[in-house]
Formats: structure tokens, sequence, C-alpha cells
């Protein structure tokens, strides 16, 4: 067979290109953390809807499925059970309370003017979904040591007000009071907000916000007549409260 010559003055030949690689359809890493995150958001924000309108014990994990237009199966993927979706709204709400209060307080201006903030921020996250959450079902259907780290949690929020209290009160802001005594009446009277709220009623959560501050403020009775002071016990120290029998 003749051998084949070189060339050297021959044109090369262009090499022939690779295919195109195609688009991956599956997304990357990180883009499906993301997802992953957002969708079991939506299952917990849907069950917390349901438990603040039916109550934890009567609502089901089909009906969370139905919600959100996917099967119990799918929901399973995101979620152990009942208990851990109520643990996580009632967390995630005590956080977002906790958050905002916290905030506020390292913040600059009066004590006053960050406590006033704080009650507003409060009332505001009680009428969402997970905010509600934490007042309409809490943690009491939960195991012991949930309900331990819930209350815990819980504890911060309170220790966040008798600060500001505290502060207001060595500003003259304030009357003087018992701190932790106020913070408990602040706290019970925001939380019962919760309670009684509706989306559809006739005031916003920020002109609740501003009834409460003017009442929780000022008081009830007028600025000419003195209010009235608890009476001192001078009975046994430690006896604490007791109900009277029939």
């Amino acid at each position: 067979m003749p051998s084949a010559k070189f060339d050297a003055g021959a044109t090369a030949r262009p090499m022939p290109r690779a295919a195109a690689i195609p688009p991956s359809p599956w997304k990357k890493k990180g883009e499906r953390r993301n997802e992953r995150e957002l969708k079991r958001e939506a299952v917990l924000r849907v069950a917390a809807s349901l438990f603040n309108e039916k109550g934890f014990h009567a609502t089901s994990l089909d009906e969370v499925a139905e919600r959100l237009y996917v099967t119990k199966p799918t929901v399973y993927r995101y979620v152990k059970n009942k208990e851990e979706i109520l643990f996580e709204c009632v967390r995630l709400g005590i956080e977002t309370l906790h958050t905002a209060v916290e905030s506020v307080g390292t913040s600059g201006g009066t004590a006053l003017e960050k406590l006033m903030a704080a009650i507003r921020q409060y009332a505001a996250i009680v009428t969402m979904d997970f905010g509600m959450c934490v007042i309409r079902v809490g943690e009491d259907p939960l195991p012991p040591e949930s309900r331990r780290k819930l209350r815990r949690l819980k504890r911060l929020i309170d220790h966040e007000f008798r600060g500001l209290i505290a502060q207001g009160v060595a500003e003259g802001a304030l009357a003087p009071c018992d701190p932790k005594m106020a913070a408990f009446i602040l706290g019970g009277a925001l939380s019962w907000i919760g309670r009684w709220y509706r989306p559809d009623g006739p005031l916003t959560s920020e002109e609740i916000a501003q009834h409460c501050i003017a009442i929780l403020m000022n008081g009830l009775s007028t600025r000419d007549k003195p209010a009235a002071r608890p009476e001192r016990r001078h009975g046994k120290r430690g006896s604490g409260n007791h109900r009277s029998s029939a």
C-alpha cells in the first residue's frame, strides 16, 4: 500500500465540536436545600394555622396535606410527627417574640420608648401564625422535655421585659413597682391578644397595640385621683396564695 504523505502546507481540518451538554433537570445542592426549607416552613405555617383554628388534638396531618395539595407521605418527608410540628411552631413563635423584644432593648432611646416599641412588636407577633400558636396552643400538649425547653425560651422574654421596666423606673419614666410582677401583668395582657384577635375584626394589630400602650402606660384611673396601691400583708412570710374553703 502506498504510504500517506504529510503535506506541511495543507490547511488543518477543524476538529469536530463536542455536543453541548444539556442542562441538568436536578437543582444544585444549595438550591435543593433552600427549596426543602421553604417547603418545610410551608408545612409548619399551614399546621400552625390549623392548630390556631381547630386546636392541636382536633387537627390531623391529613388536613395539613390537603391544604398543601400534597399527600400525607409527602408531609412526612419534612417532619416526623404532629408533636414535632407543634414544637417547631411554638419554638419559632417564642424566638420571634424574643428576638423582637431583645432587639428593641438594645436599640437607642429611653427605656419608655423601648418598652412601648416592644409592646407594639409583641402585640403584632401574637396576631400572626407562629406567635398566635404560642398563645392558643402552647407547649402543654408536648412531652415533658419539650415543655421544659420551650419554657426556658419563654423566660428569656420575661427577662427582657423586666429589664426594660426596671430601667424605666430607674430613669423616672415609670412609677416605682416590682419589675417581676409588672412583667407578668404586661406579658399576660399582651399574650391574651392572641386569644381573641380576629383578622376580620374592627381593629388592626397596630391599633390594638396603641390601645394597650395607652392603658398599660397610663392606667385606668384619672390623674387627679390617687391610684389603688397593693396592700401589704402582715401574715406569715412564704404562706403564698391560697383558696378559701367552700
